[in-house]
């Protein structure tokens, strides 16, 4: 792809690198962002830049939030009791768009892979242990994908918490084997979560 600037080409290198946008794509948002008022880019540019900076991770839960706790973390009205797992921040929109959970969660940050290098030592499962082991929590829901990588991570974790007297269960497969929950539709994942069975019965 020839460019006529290196301004522009520069530009549509660093949009290419998102995921999913290829350098065809990348150009024509680039070009786009130029047709707009200089005020609109300037605006989105500010956006990314405040979000790199003031993004903050939740110390309670690990969900990203702008503040030290996360406002489903602080709400008194949520069931503390009980923690449902997931692999990242689009899970936790997901299962809260379903109106369906009154718990809290607890972002994992990825799934256990070693053909990408991800072992337990890189995601949150220390600290969920130590949450189990306060004695405060009576239920562990696991709500990663059903995929290889995510059973996997499902099955790790309770083999840790076997010790513990904590119930463990998993959403039903209204989700499809391989599906990744974030693209599942609202009334499937809500009825996927209710109708939660025992993690023993799903092994």
């Amino acid at each position: 792809m020839n460019f006529s600037s290196k301004l522009l080409e520069n530009a549509v290198n660093e949009v290419s690198q998102l995921p999913g946008i290829g350098k065809r794509t990348a150009l024509r948002l680039v070009l786009h962002l130029l047709k707009q008022p200089k005020t609109q880019t300037y605006q989105l540019s500010n956006a990314l830049t405040n979000l790199v900076d003031d993004i903050k991770l939740c110390k309670k839960c690990h969900n990203i939030s702008d503040v030290a706790i996360c406002d489903i973390c602080a709400n008194p009205s949520r069931n503390s009791e009980i923690i449902c797992v997931v692999e990242d921040v689009r899970d936790v929109m997901a299962i809260e768009n379903t109106a369906q959970f009154k718990g809290l969660y607890h972002v994992l940050g990825g799934k256990i892979s070693p053909i990408e290098g991800i072992g337990p030592q890189n995601l949150t499962i220390d600290s969920l242990i130590e949450k189990v082991k306060e004695g405060t929590i009576k239920e562990i829901i696991f709500a990663l994908s059903s995929t290889i990588e995510g059973d996997t991570t499902n099955f790790y974790i309770f083999k840790q918490l076997e010790q513990f007297k904590v119930k463990t269960s998993t959403i039903a497969r209204g989700i499809a084997v391989g599906d990744e929950l974030e693209y599942a539709d609202e009334i499937t994942l809500g009825r996927s979560i209710v109708n939660r069975i025992p993690f023993e019965k799903s092994l």
